[in-house]
């Protein structure tokens, strides 16, 4: 039984065999229907005969044709246009070769291959080509139209009834994945288009009903059992009045395709639909990038993340295997979010693990740096590891400093040992006229970086191009205000701010990536580079907002308490100061700070010198001296005196 079992298992082998095969029989079977129908429905002794000389001849090109064309590697279960157009190549290709090879061998002179095409109809090549063409390409779909035409319709009755929202090329692909699966998961009921062009036509046999603002009344006719939006560059805004209608009208079930770092890639997968996350309803921008310049700078690189289990890192980490870099070193000093990372990059970039190196490390290390970078050779790096929690490092100022500025210093230097290519450091906009040891520490990490890159004479002193991007908040990281705002609403609230007029600069994780991917490929030596995070959002209304999408109204189901400000926070944060400006780019989301505090290797150092000596005090003492230092070099920084 076991033995029968194997032999019996699909593989890419037998599968192919048994193409070869049955295309062997489908030559066979071809000629022999050219010259029945060419000599009206009779196949004479002598026809019979000349088939039979010519047939090694059509078997040896056509099948040679379609292994060239690679024909046997299709899969048979996904079998799409570009795979039939090659088997359709095929058949025309070997038909002209064969119609050529008749002419020569008539004109060669030489009796036997004169012989072979003597009275060959030419008719029989067209006859022939429209045959076998036609049998190729129906055996190569039968599986399709079994699976999904045939044995579909009796999966439908379990299916998920569902509208998709977007006529376009991504509803089209998702009605395709669809019938992949049999329609046993989801099933289009119809789909939803703004373009009135569309409204009456069909994709795939289903009808686009209307537009999107018609939605509740279509679906009190067809009773849909969820939603589907199809639509890439939905503005947030478009997106929650979708939600807001969807939800009125009884729909529980609504998916959004993938985030914004596989758009680039054409295509879609059903278990890759995602719920629309809060992120999204508040403010999910159209963030427009060049996939072509990111891939310039990743693709067949070796690529070294740091903090690549935090919030930003592992987004960084996502998105940079779906541009198929060469290696990838994801290193932290968490081993528990290294390992979850490792989980989540084998379900959904299994060929990223190829050559994937999951180091648990220390950035304040300098022998663990250098052993991993002399090891692994990286190309690119992007430094994401920091404390960031604000008023965490306001009683924790001796660690802030370690890391956020020894840590950035000690990769710096081993970057730069080792020839790296590009360095791209993750600031933040707590480092604009910083009120917290955060802050601070951070803006002497974008020194750091810019001192790197000091050029002397015009030349800068290293190969490695340092470039730091600064942005603000991001919703949903580590920390945050909304993962605290859906905890406190599971607890029934209130919901806490420190204050009603306090504003924040917001974008979504994905967002935020994405654009710092397309800022280290545009980022020079040494620059500052800032991403527009848009309008700035008071946390009052976004606490408002996330009480309404519950379901619940504000200050009456649940509560909402100002506490006050904390240690080193500040009510508006900036992303530049006014003596910085910025220069554009070629991207509208993205600038470059003008900085005039230049500072040199040597200035760096000193500066290190004394931050190290005031560590090595211990204590209380440390800690007031690392502030004291803060202050001294760092312009604008005024600390919080709460704690002293």
């Amino acid at each position: 039984m076991e033995l029968n079992t194997r032999l019996l298992k699909p593989t890419f082998l037998k599968r192919g065999l048994f193409f070869f095969l049955l295309d062997a029989a489908i030559v066979c079977l071809s000629l022999y229907l050219a010259f029945f129908v060419r000599f009206e429905f009779f196949v004479r002794v002598e026809h019979f005969n000349t088939i039979l000389t010519v047939l090694p001849i059509f078997l040896v090109v056509k099948l040679c044709l379609l292994l060239a064309m690679r024909t046997y590697s299709i899969t048979w279960r996904y079998v799409g246009l570009n795979d039939l157009f090659k088997v359709v190549s095929a058949s025309v290709t070997s038909e002209f070769i064969l119609m050529i090879s008749m002419i020569i061998s008539r004109d060669s002179g030489v009796p036997y291959l004169a012989s072979i095409y003597e009275d060959f109809p030419r008719s029989i090549f067209l006859i022939d080509l429209f045959v076998s063409g036609f049998l190729f390409t129906s055996t190569r779909v039968s599986k399709r139209i079994i699976l999904e035409v045939l044995l579909g319709r009796h999966k439908q009755k379990d299916a998920s009834r569902a509208f998709i929202v977007g006529a376009g090329n991504t509803g089209e692909l998702i009605i395709r994945e669809m019938a992949r699966y049999s329609f046993s998961k989801f099933y289009p009921l119809g789909l939803l288009d703004d373009d009135k062009r569309k409204i009456g036509t069909y994709i795939h046999g289903i009808k686009v009903l209307g537009s999107i603002d018609d939605m509740q009344a279509l679906i009190a006719k067809h009773k849909p059992q969820s939603i589907i939006i199809a639509i890439p560059s939905l503005n947030f805004k478009r997106l929650r009045r979708i939600y807001d209608q969807a939800r009125n009208s009884g729909i529980k079930t609504i998916k959004i395709i993938p985030r914004i770092y596989d758009y680039h890639k054409p295509q879609v997968n059903l278990k890759s639909l995602e719920d629309i996350s809060i992120e999204d309803l508040i403010s999910r921008e159209t963030i427009q990038v060049d996939c072509s310049e990111i891939g310039e700078l990743l693709k067949g690189k070796s690529v070294l993340i740091t903090g690549a289990g935090g919030s930003i890192g592992s987004e960084i980490v996502t998105q940079v295997c779906s541009f198929e870099p060469n290696r990838l070193v994801l290193f932290d000093i968490d081993e528990t979010e290294l390992f979850n990372m490792e989980n989540k990059l084998r379900r959904t970039y299994p060929d990223c693990m190829k050559d994937i190196h999951l180091v648990v490390g220390n950035i304040l290390n300098e022998a663990r740096l250098n052993s991993v970078f002399e090891k692994m050779r990286p190309d690119v790096v992007f430094h994401a590891a920091a404390y960031k929690h604000v008023p965490m490092m306001e009683y924790n100022p001796t660690e802030a400093v370690r890391t956020n500025i020894f840590g950035t210093y000690n990769l710096a230097k081993a970057a730069v040992t080792y020839g790296v290519n590009k360095f791209i450091m993750i600031s933040t906009d707590k480092a604009v006229r910083p009120t917290s040891v955060m802050g601070a520490t951070k803006r002497v990490a974008e020194k750091i970086c810019a001192a790197f890159n000091h050029c002397v004479n015009g030349h800068s002193v290293s190969q490695t191009e340092f470039v730091s991007v600064r942005f603000g908040n991001v919703l949903g990281s580590r920390g945050s205000v909304l993962p605290l705002f859906m905890d406190q609403l599971k607890r029934g609230g209130p919901l806490t701010i420190t204050d009603k007029d306090m504003k924040r600069y917001f974008m979504t994780i994905p967002e935020a990536v994405t654009l710092v991917l397309q800022a280290s490929f545009i980022g020079k030596a040494g620059e500052l580079m800032v991403l527009d995070m848009g309008q700035p959002v008071r946390i009052v209304d976004l606490a408002e907002e996330l009480i309404r999408i519950q379901g619940l109204t504000p200050y009456k189901d649940i509560g909402i308490e100002f506490v006050g400000l904390r240690p080193g926070e500040k009510l508006f944060e900036e992303i530049l100061t006014a003596e910085e400006g910025t220069t554009a780019t070629k991207h509208e989301k993205i600038y470059v700070a003008r900085n005039g505090e230049n500072m040199n290797r040597q200035d760096i150092d000193l500066v290190l010198v004394d931050f190290s000596q005031a560590l090595s005090v211990g204590g209380d003492a440390a800690a007031a001296s690392v502030k004291g230092l803060l202050r001294k070099y760092v312009k604008h920084f005024e600390e919080n005196l709460v704690l002293d």
